[in-house]
């Protein structure tokens, strides 16, 4: 069948706009080549011009000269052409380029807002109040209850500030003016024995001859506390 009928041949893809800049780059290189060459040719055509004198030769290279300077011009036009359809097909590719940017964008934009409404939907302003007030009463309570477990049990409230800085400067005072000894604080010194015949107010005892006769008593008196016999009664 394919020998009856033959394969279809398939289409080529149309040239992009990047092919056609270089393709056309191209041409202006050569047109620019063959501008060069003229130019030079018309130097040295000048050169001659200048060194010929006036007659047929030098009216030979003046037309020499023109021809060239045509074919000059003409290039130059061809040059100037190609320069405004590649500077076209440079808006058209920017163009192109900003319209597949928009087209990235807007897809973009789709996708994030359709992602957003979803998000929205489960997030609600009046939840969020509320949860902003009860965490704000929490935290009220939470305050509360470290004030409360901060209290002591054993200062009482009516406490004078007053009077405890008064006992705290007396008490002060009492520790400056306290005795010492070696370095022990005398509230920690051994109490002194307390004077008893200053407390009774007893008279003290007599000095003198009182004491002569207990003397007396004391000698006549043996060992044994009976009284001593005399020594002359002894002998006898």
């Amino acid at each position: 069948m394919r020998r009856v009928f033959g394969v279809k041949k398939e289409k080529e893809p149309p040239p992009s706009i990047q092919d056609a800049s270089e393709r056309i780059n191209k041409r202006g290189e050569t047109v620019d080549e063959k501008i060069k060459r003229l130019d030079a040719e018309l130097s040295r055509y000048k050169e001659q011009i200048k060194k010929t004198r006036p007659g047929p030769a030098q009216e030979a290279v003046k037309a020499r000269a023109m021809r060239v300077l045509k074919q000059k011009r003409m290039y130059e036009g061809q040059r100037d052409m190609l320069y405004n359809q590649t500077f076209n097909l440079d808006q058209v590719a920017f163009a192109s380029e900003g319209i597949k940017d928009a087209q990235q964008t807007m897809s973009a934009l789709k996708s994030a807002n359709k992602e957003l409404k979803g998000m929205m939907k489960t997030v609600k302003i009046q939840d969020i109040d509320n949860m902003q007030d009860e965490m704000m009463d929490l935290m009220d309570v939470s305050s509360e209850i470290q004030e409360s477990l901060g209290r002591s049990y054993s200062v009482p409230d009516d406490i004078d500030e007053d009077e405890l800085l008064g006992e705290l400067d007396a008490l002060e005072a009492d520790m400056g003016t306290e005795t010492e000894s070696e370095g022990v604080p005398a509230y920690l010194q051994p109490d002194k024995e307390p004077d008893l015949d200053a407390e009774l107010n007893l008279p003290s005892a007599p000095s003198g001859h009182a004491a002569g006769p207990n003397r007396q008593n004391a000698q006549a008196e043996d060992e044994l506390g009976l009284p001593a016999v005399p020594r002359a009664s002894l002998r006898g």
